[in-house]
């Protein structure tokens, strides 16, 4: 039987944890939105580091409790740095957050896209078409090897990538966040259905970016599922809050920053899920 309460203390305890132990979760992140995903983790409690380079990721990754890896904006040297990393990774037993941003649309993408399948993420957090996308890279149930993605833009559903998320989380043993109007965490065993977030998400950029990374700073003191569902049910909560006091996307971005500093752990546990048997 599933036990909400439970889920949410062990919420609580992560905000908790993070504010008083300020984790290192690294990045090699899209160059596109790297600010924003730095100030994210920070307003939360962690410690943002970003780089790009193999030598100064390994070092991260030594140095930190989890590492967010996004391949959007790719340069030639990721196709050195991230399979290093990984393996780094796999070797030392830490956590990471995989966000397959615009799978598809370029062979050294979905060249390293392919290759992390063997390197198990902790939690993969992408849009409903880039996690079905995924899956079918993967060879896995629900997954498509035609992407729908546009862009870094999705153009299905949440509860379209419902199988995926399901196939995905049970290959890796980690857990999947699906972003939507209604986001889905899953750890191939439970599905919870987080409510909330704001229009101007999507009138922003690094939105889905900084969701990763904050998932990652929580990687580093709860469970995969935790780690996802808290990460999303805060960014439910800002946006929400936000968008009240913001004008436009400009005013909303920087209030956005201010209610996930200001949410309190009870308020981020609170903020609406559904929970059901995957």
């Amino acid at each position: 039987m599933i036990n909400k309460e439970d889920i949410q203390n062990r919420m609580i305890q992560a905000v908790d944890t993070v504010r008083r132990t300020n984790p290192i979760a690294g990045s090699i992140t899209n160059s596109v939105t790297i600010n924003f995903v730095a100030n994210a983790q920070l307003a939360i409690g962690g410690s943002a580091a970003m780089t790009y380079l193999p030598d100064e990721g390994e070092f991260l990754v030594k140095a930190g409790g989890a590492t967010y890896i996004n391949v959007g904006t790719l340069m030639p040297i990721y196709e050195q740095t991230l399979p290093h990393i990984v393996n780094v990774i796999r070797v030392m037993g830490k956590p990471w957050v995989l966000d397959p941003v615009a799978i598809g649309i370029g062979s050294l993408r979905t060249q390293l896209l392919w290759q992390f399948k063997e390197y198990k993420p902790t939690v993969i957090r992408g849009n409903s078409s880039e996690i079905i996308a995924l899956a079918g890279l993967w060879g896995l149930d629900g997954g498509t090897k035609v992407s729908n993605v546009r862009g870094v833009d999705s153009t299905d559903s949440v509860n379209i990538a419902k199988t995926a998320a399901v196939a995905l989380s049970k290959w890796t043993g980690g857990a999947v966040a699906v972003s939507g109007k209604t986001d889905l965490i899953t750890d191939g065993s439970i599905i919870a259905f987080s409510q909330g977030g704001s229009h101007f998400m999507e009138k922003i950029t690094g939105a889905g970016c900084s969701l990763g990374g904050v998932v990652a700073v929580y990687a580093t003191v709860a469970s995969p599922f935790i780690a996802a569902l808290t990460a999303t049910s805060v960014y439910n909560l800002a946006g929400k809050r936000a968008e009240n006091n913001a004008g436009g996307p400009g005013s909303f971005q920087i209030q956005f920053l201010d209610e996930l500093y200001k949410a309190t752990a009870v308020d981020i546990a609170n903020n609406p899920f559904e929970i059901e048997e995957a």
